[in-house]
């Protein structure tokens, strides 16, 4: 098409001016319903993608509530097994007391009072929280400052004892050798 063809008018529109004017209208219609039904498949899209989301909240809710309920349950786990071993101990403590009784009947009865702060903070332990335990431990600590350093002295021991006791063989071959000249050293000097 050349420049002239571009300049001629249709005749068409020569005859019937108001004919520009509807399909401008028309196009303007066109316009707004278009704007209209974009904003409506925007407003459907939103809809949906919100309730995606909130499905994808509520899902991940349920994961993490699910995975606090499995820590809870370890935790609790642990406290059982930890107020076990602290019962143990309280035995162990217990014992003690009873070879101190012919002896020193004033130390067994500081050992048993200790052992009974002990089993008492294994039904805290139990039955409790850790904060509650904490409180406790502090206000025996005020009211009973040497049986608690006896208690630490004893745990102490008994940690060091239970590290000792599952610590297995040396791992280097100089340790090992250390561990059985040690061990026959001990073992012959005994009988």
């Amino acid at each position: 098409m050349s420049d002239l063809d571009l300049n001629k008018t249709n005749p068409s529109q020569k005859k019937n001016p108001g004919s520009s004017q509807r399909l401008k209208d028309q196009v303007a219609d066109a316009g707004v319903d278009l704007k209209q039904r974009a904003g409506d498949a925007l407003k459907a899209s939103t809809e949906v993608a919100e309730d995606k989301l909130q499905k994808a909240a509520d899902a991940a809710k349920d994961v993490a509530s699910g995975a606090a309920d499995r820590f809870q349950d370890q935790v609790k786990e642990q406290q059982r097994g930890g107020a076990d071993f602290v019962e143990r101990f309280a035995g162990n403590i217990r014992n003690a007391a009873r070879s101190f009784e012919s002896d020193a009947p004033f130390a067994a009865r500081g050992i048993n009072s200790a052992a009974q702060y002990v089993e008492d903070a294994a039904e805290k332990i139990r039955d409790g929280s850790f904060r509650d335990l904490i409180d406790g431990a502090t206000d025996f600590a005020k009211r009973q400052p040497a049986a608690f350093l006896g208690i630490s002295v004893l745990a102490g021991f008994a940690a060091i004892r239970f590290l000792k006791a599952s610590g297995g063989k040396p791992s280097s071959p100089q340790q090992d050798n250390n561990w059985k000249q040690a061990s026959s050293s001990y073992h012959g000097s005994k009988s």
